[in-house]
């Protein structure tokens, strides 16, 4: 089994955007001996913590590293739990129907049935070439190094936005590591390397216990107890804009403090954090590179529409 190593580095670089190379994960120990521990016990990994703290973040950047495959699901209001295993086209089905003999060869209902993400991450193979003479699948898009025979990470991503029955419909995949779909006799089982899963929730609804006793936890936060708060963020900043000036990354970081701390004062959320303060320094290179006395009269003129987005 693999493991992510702490020292081959804390920083993992991820996709860049056109000659934006921000796409950086900055790993702390906390985060590394979390996901470590979540592949040890093959438990699913629930991150909590505010929004923009970097926890989505951490399961694509823990896929890079361990050379994994990687499969995302963003939940919303309208999420079932049977959207996480398979997807069921009934309106293809019923269009063949209708358009085929009445004895209905060639309807057989595993030819009407999509892998769900939880599927991909618990058998990867029987996903691609489900069985029989059913026709291979098309397997969501890789990064280069990305192998599943090194396992997948999966990312179920807000799952507090979702009622409480998604969560609780999960407990047996999640749990037994397997789930029959409609139409099958045979339960998909995991195989090879035991998925690492990646559950992350900003605290808008309580999980059911049964659903939180399944799962290692780890709490994020944008800052630890007794940290220098600016330096935190400058070293952030610096990992994914390295050519920006050091005045340029502490007058970001100072804009970003102010208003958080006026914003946790009156109570008013969300706070400004990490994703904010990224943005900032993303403006200031994009609209002024190489521009140092641009780029800081720009951080003030931004700081209005990039970091106040609580409720006045």
């Amino acid at each position: 089994m693999n493991f992510l190593d702490i020292s081959a580095g804390y920083e993992q670089p991820l996709e860049s955007r056109g000659d934006l190379p921000e796409r950086v994960h900055v790993f702390d120990e906390k985060s590394i001996e979390a996901v470590n521990a979540a592949l040890a016990a093959r438990r699913p990994l629930l991150v909590l913590g505010e929004p923009g703290v970097g926890k989505s973040q951490l399961a694509r950047a823990a896929a890079a590293k361990l050379r994994r495959v990687y499969v995302q699901h963003v939940v919303d209001a309208n999420t079932e739990s049977r959207d996480l295993l398979w997807h069921f086209d009934a309106v293809q089905r019923l269009a063949d129907a209708q358009a085929r003999d009445p004895d209905g060869k060639g309807l057989d209902i595993r030819r009407y049935i999509d892998p769900g993400p939880l599927w991909w991450a618990l058998n990867w193979s029987r996903a691609i070439q489900p069985a029989d003479d059913l026709e291979a699948r098309q397997s969501p898009p890789q990064h280069q190094e990305a192998s599943a025979e090194n396992g997948c990470v999966l990312l179920i991503d807000e799952i507090d936005k979702a009622e409480m029955d998604v969560p609780n419909g999960l407990l047996e995949a999640l749990g037994e590591g397997q789930f029959t779909p409609q139409g099958y006799k045979k339960p998909v089982v995991a195989d090879g390397k035991h998925p690492l899963v990646i559950i992350t929730s900003n605290g808008e609804r309580s999980l059911p216990p049964a659903f939180r006793r399944r799962c290692l936890i780890l709490r994020m936060s944008l800052f630890e107890a007794g940290c220098q708060r600016e330096t935190v963020l400058i070293e952030r900043g610096r990992a994914h804009f390295a050519e920006l000036d050091a005045d340029v990354l502490a007058k970001a970081a100072r804009i970003l403090l102010r208003d958080r701390d006026q914003a946790d004062e009156m109570q008013q959320r969300p706070l400004p954090g990490q994703a904010e303060y990224l943005d900032l320094l993303r403006v200031a290179h994009t609209r002024a590179k190489g521009d140092k006395a641009r780029q800081l009269k720009l951080l003030d003129d931004v700081a209005e529409f990039v970091v106040r987005k609580h409720e006045s």
